[in-house]
């Protein structure tokens, strides 16, 4: 078997398909998540259900990472050589309704973790960053050397300041580190809070399609396999103290930590209302659209630069949106049966 491998928010979409991957890889998981219910916590068992169904050695902790000593303790007996952090309080929307959820759950558990790692000499912490953390930034692609200093949301503030307690951790402890920032996740499995879940479910139920804004909003949707196959193939790629480009920055190693960042994203743009119309082509129903106000922390467009993440795995994401929401789609109506 591989090296044992502690994910975290293992019932969560992205964990619950990186977990279920390493499972069928051969690993040893050790999956983490505290199943609250900030959406569906039926959906979470269900996926939950079948990664304990997975052939190999997946074992479930029920744990909130806010509850250092029951991190410290998780740590010491199970002992993982690898960790990936994908447990968050998330939603932009979320952190504006209750900020105190948001820090406490991506700051202060983010800290439990980081201490694990620290405790436990693992060899690599691979961690979720966010899309969010270019806040007001308007030039796109979005590169991971741009500046990151204005953030709209407290999610992006939580998020950045997950990068800079890793870099801290990395350049004091010597810690191997790779922060990841996401771009617009979406699947099977997917959550229920993201937009193109809500259009789906409004779409089947006859009811409007809340679109903020005139719809010209501009995302790039980046599809889950995509994202599991790039968090592989970062895991087995510790960052080495030095880095390994000849212009280090902050994101890339500088000072002696052994530390990386990267976007994972597809590097394509589709609009929200294309989005919708993706949808009613796969699902097969009109949309009732209805407009309302832009919303506080949302940016106008998003689109990665992938370049140091193809040359630094030789994998970039591949899967157009068409394609990936037909999938969506199809999962969804086994799922629903709208």
């Amino acid at each position: 078997m591989g090296p044992k491998t502690l994910v975290t928010g293992a019932a969560g979409f992205i964990g619950f398909h990186l977990a279920r991957r390493l499972t069928e890889d051969g690993r040893s998981v050790v999956g983490v998540d505290n199943l609250n219910s900030y959406y569906d916590p039926a959906l979470k068992r269900d996926r939950l259900d079948l990664l304990t169904a997975t052939p190999g050695g997946f074992t479930f902790e029920r744990l909130d990472l806010r509850d250092s000593a029951g991190v410290a303790a998780m740590f010491r007996e199970h002992r993982p050589e690898e960790v990936v952090h994908l447990a968050a309080q998330p939603g932009i929307r979320e952190s504006v309704i209750n900020p105190r959820e948001s820090v406490e759950n991506n700051v202060n558990g983010f800290l439990s973790v980081l201490e694990g790692c620290r405790e436990s000499g693992v060899r690599h912490l691979v961690y979720a960053s966010s899309s969010s953390v270019y806040g007001a930034n308007t030039k796109v692609p979005f590169r991971v050397g741009d500046p990151v200093d204005h953030p709209i949301s407290l999610y992006a503030a939580t998020k950045r300041a997950n990068e800079l307690m890793a870099h801290t951790y990395s350049h004091l402890f010597g810690l191997p580190a790779t922060g990841v920032r996401f771009f617009t996740v979406y699947g099977p499995w997917g959550r229920p809070d993201m937009a193109y879940f809500r259009f789906a479910d409004a779409i089947c139920k006859g009811e409007p399609v809340q679109i903020y804004g005139t719809g010209e909003a501009l995302r790039d949707l980046t599809y889950i396999d995509d994202i599991v196959e790039s968090l592989v193939r970062l895991l087995a790629r510790p960052p080495q103290a030095d880095g390994d480009r000849p212009d280090p920055g902050p994101e890339t190693g500088a000072g002696g930590a052994p530390y990386r960042l990267f976007n994972i994203g597809f590097g394509g743009q589709i609009s929200v209302g294309g989005l919708v119309g993706l949808l009613e082509q796969n699902l097969g129903r009109k949309a009732i659209r209805t407009h309302q106000q832009e919303r506080p922390g949302d940016v106008f467009a998003t689109r990665a630069e992938v370049l140091d993440l193809e040359n630094y795995i030789g994998f970039g994401p591949q899967i157009p949106v068409d394609e990936g929401i037909a999938r969506f789609a199809e999962w969804y109506r086994e799922r629903y049966k709208p």
